[in-house]
């Protein structure tokens, strides 16, 4: 393998790190992928639920995308690995989908949190600002949006209240 003329004072550490990311980025679009099209099917049909989880799931993979080609800008070699499945197929309610999102951006959040200190260890002061310019404050709101979704779902309940939710709140009205 060749090496890259405009790799510097980007440690193996980090770069590994980005492969690691990409990885997951790339898992938790999986993940919403198969929620939005679980929501999707006409025994379940909430599209508001389902066009949320697909946005999620094309921003996730905009988010590998961004982190592949950072490392190659930085000399970088992506490694991808194997995506794994997602725990489940059959998501239930709308509170337990979101409840599985939140979980899985609070995951997505420690981990990009475990990187930005890695590059802070490092003294890769770009890496740090491409991670707190591009990633830590969207995952910040993500997850404080998530979190409000499941305080409204537990309010409203299931059947009717779940309805209005998808309709209203994620302008399900296909």
């Amino acid at each position: 393998m060749s090496v890259s003329r405009v790799r510097q004072n980007f440690s193996s550490v980090c770069e590994e790190g980005v492969n690691k990311q990409i990885n997951l980025e790339l898992y938790a679009s999986y993940v919403y992928m198969s929620m939005a099209f679980y929501f999707d099917r006409d025994d379940v049909a909430l599209p508001g639920f389902h066009k949320f989880f697909k946005k999620m799931s094309d921003e996730e993979r905009e988010h590998a995308e961004k982190l592949m080609k950072y490392q190659n800008k930085r000399g970088g070699r992506i490694v991808l690995k194997d995506v794994g499945k997602p725990a489940m197929d059959e998501w239930g309610s709308g509170l337990n989908a979101i409840e599985s999102a939140l979980q899985l951006e609070k995951t997505v959040n420690q981990s990009l949190l475990d990187l930005h200190k890695s590059a802070g260890d490092s003294g890769d002061a770009n890496f740090c600002d491409f991670l707190e310019s591009h990633y830590l404050q969207e995952q910040v709101d993500s997850i404080k949006e998530l979190s409000e979704f499941v305080t409204n779902l537990k309010r409203v309940g299931t059947g009717l209240g779940e309805y209005m939710f998808d309709k209203e709140t994620l302008n399900g009205d296909d």
